[in-house]
């Protein structure tokens, strides 16, 4: 079976990335003929050479359109639009593919993959990593009425046009139900985990990597991503300072680069050795920080459409036994309480995220229980290899309905 894929972001476990495509397409191209419709946008920012661009057996199609996370929102606009419209061109020169799967962020790149499916007379099945255009639109990206009417009618047609929706998260899969999509064509697959990678950070690495940040002794937080706006940076820094300046045990790491970068340095040069601007790591070195701390930070601004998200770094936290703290009134808060594996703190409030790090660093018990829990959750329901035996049948039988 030929499998066309439209992803506008491609990435490999040597970028500083979820790279979670990486691992379904490795393990779909064992089984289809695979072809992939990308950018190469992160290929400059690989920051080790240990893996290949693309997995073994995937047919690669290129266009050379740039976008980094600091660009405005006309200029992401510029890149979304360059890439639909050479991804529809390019879609329609490939060999026939038998079901089409358009991957968005940005609905666009749904758009091009539709509009191909269309061209081929073939089902297409439709990810949904985040809710677009819920998400710029909260976010003001989108400043026109027109606009924004047009945008939700377009990702209503997508939702109809497609043979199913893979939204990665229940509270994804519940909005898009709600505009009338049937729940037999919706399967939830969260974003998942890379547990092989995560089986890197064994004791011995995660004491190298303790002595090599001179950190023995220290009750380390992580917060390891992307500094963008939605992340509530502002907030995580401010808890971070009130944090230190109570516990001269406690260490704050900042892994990533984005938006919030200067703002994040700007506190490490207040607080040196005590807050960490670490920077970006390739995905397969992500596992040592997150087993190196005591406990990992997920936030996000208080909005709705966040709530819905399907965070990488919540999955990769509890892969390795760092429970996690969120900031989502969603299903992770959801997700936290039934488990065990972690707990909540209300976006927005520094002195209520600092006051409850200082609670987690000071029961050890009951962390490293929440950390046990964590773990055989990501083992039982994150694993990426289950997720993409589940995607493949799903594209399966879109090509071929009973």
């Amino acid at each position: 079976m030929h499998i066309a894929v439209f992803s506008q972001y491609h990435t490999s476990p040597d970028c500083p990335a979820t790279s979670r495509h990486y691992t379904l397409l490795a393990e779909l191209a064992k089984h289809h003929r695979l072809t992939l419709l990308t950018t190469p946008a992160w290929r400059s920012q690989q920051l080790t050479q240990e893996f290949a661009w693309v997995p073994p057996g995937i047919e690669l199609r290129e266009a050379a359109i740039p976008y980094e996370n600091k660009m405005g929102p006309a200029r992401r606009a510029l890149a979304f639009a360059q890439y639909a419209a050479w991804a529809v061109r390019a879609g329609r020169r490939i060999d026939r593919p038998d079901v089409v799967w358009g991957i968005s962020t940005p609905l666009t790149a749904a758009w091009a993959a539709a509009r191909v499916a269309r061209r081929w007379q073939v089902p297409w099945v439709f990810e949904v990593q985040d809710l677009w255009p819920s998400f710029p639109i909260a976010m003001g990206a989108v400043p026109t009425a027109l606009a924004r009417r047009q945008l939700f009618a377009l990702e209503k047609r997508l939702y109809e046009s497609a043979a199913h929706i893979v939204p990665l998260s229940p509270d994804m899969s519940a909005y898009v139900a709600g505009l009338g999509i049937a729940e037999s064509k919706i399967t939830t697959l969260l974003n998942g985990t890379d547990l092989d990678l995560a089986a890197r950070a064994t004791p011995a690495a995660v004491a190298a990597l303790r002595r090599a940040q001179g950190l023995q002794g220290q009750n380390v937080v992580l917060y390891a991503g992307t500094f963008g706006r939605a992340n509530d940076m502002p907030t995580v820094i401010a808890a971070a300072e009130q944090l230190v300046a109570a516990d001269p045990a406690a260490t704050f790491l900042f892994l990533g680069h984005g938006y919030y970068a200067p703002l994040v340095a700007a506190a490490a040069a207040r607080w040196p050795g005590r807050i960490r601007l670490v920077g970006a790591q390739p995905r397969h070195a992500i596992f040592s920080w997150f087993a190196l701390a005591e406990v990992a930070v997920v936030s996000f601004l208080d909005m709705p459409v966040l709530d819905t998200n399907s965070p990488a770094k919540l999955y990769d936290a509890l892969a390795v036994g760092t429970p996690i703290i969120v900031t989502n009134n969603g299903w992770t808060k959801t997700l936290v309480a039934e488990h065990g594996c972690g707990w909540y703190s209300p976006a927005g409030d520094a002195t209520a995220l600092a006051a409850r790090l200082a609670a987690v660093l000071a029961a050890t018990e009951s962390r490293r229980e929440a950390g046990q829990r964590g773990r055989k959750l990501a083992i039982t329901q994150f694993d990426r290899l289950v997720l993409a035996e589940q995607m493949r049948h799903i594209l399966e039988r879109a090509a071929r309905p009973v």
